[in-house]
């Protein structure tokens, strides 16, 4: 794999296996944008439905060989996309080798993503607390990039009732978790208004798992 450049990227220390890694992606905001607005023309956002009836606030759609879904039967990895009945979009090979420089600077030198989840926020959209526990090997790391208008991340621990560090994600920035963190329960606040000037009034966000 070429190795990419990251301009400008500071690496904060979140806890034990987790790191922030400011202004990753910033060198490489258009291609991300360009290769984003191609996917969701193939398999568009949409608001799914947890198993409980709930509507999520946040939009959403995958690309790679496997894409997160949820509804009445529940939360899995599917190889084809419900709304079009068609194959997830392929990743695009920018976004996989800017998962895989993220995660091998945190100290996770072996990942090779083969699903990443899209969520999109606009004002008031959240997603609580959760673990990313749908996946079948634990031993992987978690990497997110956020596009867009600054979001609260939330941090926790073990436990949905341990104590959560909120931390500013900003556009170009990447978060990953692994090791003794990777179970960490996590979430996003409620996003607030604002005007972001390659994106509008929305947050995108990317999350790169192993899911098998």
């Amino acid at each position: 794999m070429t190795r990419l450049s990251a301009v400008g990227a500071g690496m904060i220390p979140l806890c034990d296996g987790a790191w922030l890694l400011k202004g990753f992606l910033l060198k490489y905001e258009q291609a991300l944008l360009q290769n984003l607005e191609r996917l969701t023309e193939h398999s568009p956002f949409r608001h799914m439905v947890t198993p409980g009836g709930y509507r999520m606030s946040v939009s959403m759609t995958n690309c790679g060989p496997r894409g997160w879904v949820t509804d009445e039967r529940g939360y899995r990895y599917s190889e084809t996309d419900p709304v079009t009945g068609r194959a997830w979009p392929d990743m695009p090979a920018l976004f996989s080798q800017l998962a895989q420089q993220a995660a091998s600077e945190a100290g996770y030198s072996d990942f090779c993503p083969d699903a990443c989840l899209i969520n999109r926020y606009v004002p008031g959209a959240k997603l609580s607390l959760h673990q990313d526990k749908d996946e079948q090997d634990f031993t992987h790391p978690i990497v997110s990039f956020s596009l867009g208008l600054p979001a609260t991340f939330d941090f926790g621990g073990r436990t949905r009732r341990a104590p959560v560090t909120p931390y500013m994600l900003e556009h170009g920035d990447v978060v990953v978790w692994g090791g003794p963190s990777r179970l960490f329960y996590h979430g996003i606040r409620a996003l607030k208004k604002g005007h972001h000037a390659q994106m509008g009034s929305q947050r995108i966000n990317l999350t790169f798992r192993c899911a098998h």
